[in-house]
């Protein structure tokens, strides 16, 4: 039978207190380098794996976060996920992917079955409106430390970090104003708290504008990879219109790209008879033809300060309600054009 390897042999090993190699392996507490170096190649010789199920059984901790998002398929929320698991694993921590599928039952569900497992804390993408109205995530906080990742435009007294969308939203409407653009056909998805903030600045930015021309068209699993065919579909009779837009806003890049299908598949030219702008500046802007407009909301850095954050609430008892605000700016490339 082959030996397991314990904690207590890789302190013999690396000539050092059972306590030490504690620290190393949880990060918790400062190392010197020399020795940290010392326990961690006796770790990789010795090939130790700590036993997570008796860590958790004397901290009370299973060292896991669970992250919620509404789809996997739309860049944004993948590449979010990817930072925060990159940072917490350094700490550690693993994480719990769960995708509702922006269904706001499978996302309370999933929610439910994460704090059934333990988790130490939750972050939220994007949730639906209809969890954060009915203080399902605020009655949650109270117990486990719970931070949401959207643009909330309401206070729902949660940890949040939210990018500005109001300013970035207002920059893109502008951008296209100031091309001379009067239509502006907005396409968004359903039960999204950063959806309807969208539309609310969409339909104030008309109103100061004086501009009468207003359409809004929603469209389903608009998070996910099949968006762009829903877009595809729902705008093509729009598009046909004799009084039809001359620019289209789409709230995320997968919406724009199946808006920019849709022209193709009818002859419009982009940007020369019809301007589209998109939203999240993933690498699919870049990669268009023409390459897309869109409003950078700042994912690479959404991550990182994500998970430093819920770190930071699960160190302390109780809970510290903070909502920290990120800049956006939209990023100009070949989709849009002066009339």
């Amino acid at each position: 039978m082959v030996k397991s390897i314990t904690i207590e042999d890789v302190a013999k090993e690396a000539g050092v207190s059972i306590t030490t190699v504690s620290r190393v392996i949880n990060n918790n507490y400062p190392v010197k380098k020399e020795t940290r170096e010392r326990v961690e190649k006796a770790i990789e010789k010795l090939n130790f794996t700590p036993n997570h199920m008796a860590r958790s059984l004397i901290t009370k901790k299973t060292y896991t976060v669970g992250v919620v998002v509404p789809g996997i398929t739309n860049l944004f929320f993948p590449t979010i996920v990817e930072n925060i698991e990159n940072n917490i694993k350094n700490q550690g921590y693993s994480i719990s992917l769960c995708n509702t599928g922006g269904d706001y039952r499978e996302e309370k569900k999933l929610v439910n079955n994460l704090l059934q497992r333990k988790v130490d804390g939750i972050i939220v993408m994007d949730p639906s409106i209809k969890n954060l109205k009915n203080k399902f995530y605020s009655e949650i906080s109270d117990s486990i430390p719970v931070l949401i990742i959207n643009a909330l435009g309401e206070d729902y007294k949660l940890n949040c970090v939210s990018y500005d969308e109001e300013i970035g939203i207002r920059q893109a409407l502008e951008y296209l104003y100031n091309l001379n653009h009067r239509k502006i056909l907005f396409i968004r998805g359903e039960q999204s708290a950063s959806y309807d903030l969208r539309e609310k600045i969409y339909r104030e930015f008309l109103k100061e504008k004086n501009i009468e021309y207003s359409n809004v068209i929603t469209v389903e699993n608009g998070n996910s990879m099949y968006a762009s065919e829903s877009v595809q579909k729902a705008i093509e009779k729009v598009l046909l219109m004799k009084d039809r837009p001359t620019s289209i806003f789409a709230c995320n890049d997968i919406m724009a790209v199946g808006a920019m299908n849709c022209c193709r598949s009818l002859g419009i030219k982009i940007p020369e008879e019809i301007s589209i702008i998109g939203c999240d500046n993933t690498f699919i802007s870049n990669i268009t033809s023409p390459k897309l407009t869109s409003i950078d909301l700042g994912i690479k850095d959404v991550g990182q300060i994500a998970s430093n954050e819920m770190l930071s609430m699960m160190k302390v008892d109780g809970n510290v309600r903070r909502k920290i605000i990120l800049d956006t700016k939209l990023v100009i490339r070949e989709s849009c054009k002066e009339i």
